[in-house]
């Protein structure tokens, strides 16, 4: 939805909903991928799984990490939309693959092991990682590195909120700017 779009993935834990809230504070286009585009689906075809499948008895978290997918066609035609001077798409899709060359840039917010502990830990029940069997799951993720785009610029999100926003901004090339965008 912009001139210039980027992409902002991370495992949950990293930051990527408060780097989103922080962004539109400053008056940047955002879209919350895992809230506004986000589905579950087979990983391969893209196909909305039916209701026995998406809800499948008990809760398997890898399953659902691994259907959780973004709307391509939908990604696409905001991708293509000119009416901002800038995008930001926040989430994290296991459909990257199908869009991700769509994107200026694509940034993964990177923590430490501990942090990301300590983070998702706070989390409630009703949030993802709120539950032990989630964690597991987030935490062998971060480690083994295989579910982020592998050719991204990595961001240091331990640091504090503004500084990670700062970063992203800078590599945008909108250091030390507030959005274009004129409000009516």
């Amino acid at each position: 939805m912009g001139v210039r779009n980027y992409l902002i993935e991370g495992v949950s834990g990293t930051g990527k909903t408060a780097v989103a809230t922080e962004l539109q504070r400053r008056g940047h286009h955002v879209i919350h991928g895992d809230r506004e585009l986000a589905y579950k689906g087979d990983p391969e075809t893209g196909e909305p799984l039916d209701g026995s499948e998406r809800d499948q008895p008990g809760p398997d978290v890898a399953f659902g990490h691994k259907h959780h997918l973004w709307n391509v066609d939908k990604v696409k035609s905001l991708v293509a939309d000119r009416s901002h001077p800038i995008s930001f798409f926040c989430g994290g899709s296991r459909n990257f693959h199908r869009f991700i060359d769509r994107f200026d840039g694509v940034f993964v917010l990177d923590v430490d092991m501990d942090t990301l502990k300590r983070r998702l830990a706070s989390r409630p029940e009703d949030e993802f990682g709120g539950r032990q069997a989630e964690r597991d799951v987030v935490l062998r993720l971060h480690a083994e590195k295989k579910d982020i785009p592998h050719n991204a610029t990595n961001i240091d999100a331990t640091a504090p909120l503004a500084a990670v926003v700062d970063e992203i901004l800078s590599r945008c090339g909108e250091a030390g700017q507030e959005a274009r965008n004129p409000r009516f």
